[in-house]
């Protein structure tokens, strides 16, 4: 094929395609254009709350645990086989204050103090005659004291002694040293009795009846049940709020049983890993409402006044103290004061009284953009339907 024949070819070609072209612009132009919409103006309508400040008593409330006021460890004071007492030597058991928790072995120990007191007695009746003729005046009390003294119980008081020849006489017969060391014996053989401090239960048990306790041994761990306390973690901002000796409230968390108690105490250290601080409530234990160690408790602390302050739901708070504020149909950035924080709401100041504050969360907004306020006006789109339904209602007229 000669290059002419192809150059006369390729022109046609680009003229039919050409021609189409124009062809194919022609008739889009001659398509009529859909109508357009009218553009609507998006316009977000807000609810606000106008700021008035006045005063607030707000309370603060939080979870605590149950702790009881004495964790006491019994330990033995003298060693020896332990002995029964009024009670039960087992976890679990409770007890009353006074009663004998147990006993370690004293037999021998009490035989020890009555030989004592005997050869006490005789060293007395060698001192009497010489008390007649040398110490008439005090010859009726010691004899009083003689008769006094009883094998199974404790030494009476000793007679007064003002003389100082009559205190020498008495120590160089030996009779103020047996009568301390006596006194000595009698304090030790008391260590071989174990009474309760507190109405109390224990917790832990390591040597029951029949074991062999040493001096120092640990018998068992106790806690006191009929006083509590309640620790409750508070972040370090509310707990400013709470002030010592305030009354306050316990609470089981369906709020059916309560105690009241009264702040005892605050710690003064904040817990590194929570960044809060342990409040502790003293609480009688009453059998109406029984608190146990170790279990959860919601206590509620009394409310604080505040003046001249306000409240919001938290949600409308974003970046740690900013809020939106409407002004002339535009939403605009302010900083406020935050006083207190709750579970919530907040309290806060910062805002002049008559500013109109966005009291809810907004999402996707910017500073400047166009709201309306609820229930001061009715968005467009019930307002386009509200005219269709009165066009719609004339022409059925």
């Amino acid at each position: 094929m000669s290059w002419r024949k192809i150059t006369f070819i390729v022109v046609v070609l680009v003229v039919l395609l050409g021609g189409s072209a124009a062809l194919s612009e022609l008739f889009i132009s001659m398509k009529p254009e859909p109508p357009r919409r009218p553009e609507v103006e998006l316009k977000r309508f807000v609810k606000i709350e106008t700021v008035k400040y006045h005063e607030i008593i707000s309370s603060v409330a939080r979870e605590g645990r149950v702790v009881s006021s004495n964790e006491v460890t019994l330990t033995a004071e003298a060693s020896g086989k332990i002995e029964k007492g009024d009670v039960a030597l087992r976890k679990g058991t409770s007890f009353k204050k006074g009663q004998l928790i147990a006993e370690i072995y004293k037999d021998e120990d009490e035989l020890a103090i009555k030989a004592r007191k005997s050869r006490f007695l005789t060293t007395i009746t060698t001192i009497l005659p010489d008390l007649k003729v040398d110490f008439p005046d005090q010859l009726e009390a010691f004899e009083m004291f003689f008769k006094a003294i009883n094998m199974d119980e404790e030494l009476p008081a000793l007679p007064l002694i003002r003389n100082d020849k009559l205190k020498i006489f008495l120590a160089s017969r030996g009779f103020l040293s047996e009568f301390y060391g006596i006194q000595q014996d009698e304090k030790r053989l008391k260590r071989h009795s174990l009474y309760a401090p507190f109405n109390g239960a224990f917790t832990q048990v390591n040597f029951e009846v029949g074991g062999y306790a040493n001096t120092g041994g640990q018998i068992a761990r106790m806690i006191r049940t009929d006083q509590v306390e309640v620790e409750v973690p508070v972040e370090n901002e509310q707990s400013k709020w709470i002030k010592i000796g305030d009354r306050v409230q316990v609470y089981s968390k369906n709020k059916e049983i309560s105690n009241t108690g009264v702040v005892v105490r605050k710690a003064d250290f904040i817990d590194a890993n929570t960044q809060s601080r342990s409040i502790f409530v003293k609480v009688e234990n009453l059998p109406s409402g029984e608190l146990l160690s170790g279990e959860y408790k919601l206590v509620e602390f009394p409310g604080q006044k505040i003046p001249e302050a306000m409240e919001i739901p938290r949600g409308a708070v974003f970046n740690s103290n900013e809020v939106f504020t409407v002004v002339d149909g535009k939403l605009k950035k302010r900083v406020i004061d935050i006083l207190k924080w709750n579970e919530t709401t907040l309290i806060f100041r910062g805002l002049e009284e008559g500013t109109k504050v966005v009291s809810e969360p907004l999402i996707n907004v910017k500073e400047n953009s166009p709201v309306g306020i609820l229930g001061e006006e009715k968005p467009n789109a019930k307002k386009t339907g509200n005219k269709k339904g009165n066009s719609n209602a004339q022409s059925k007229g």
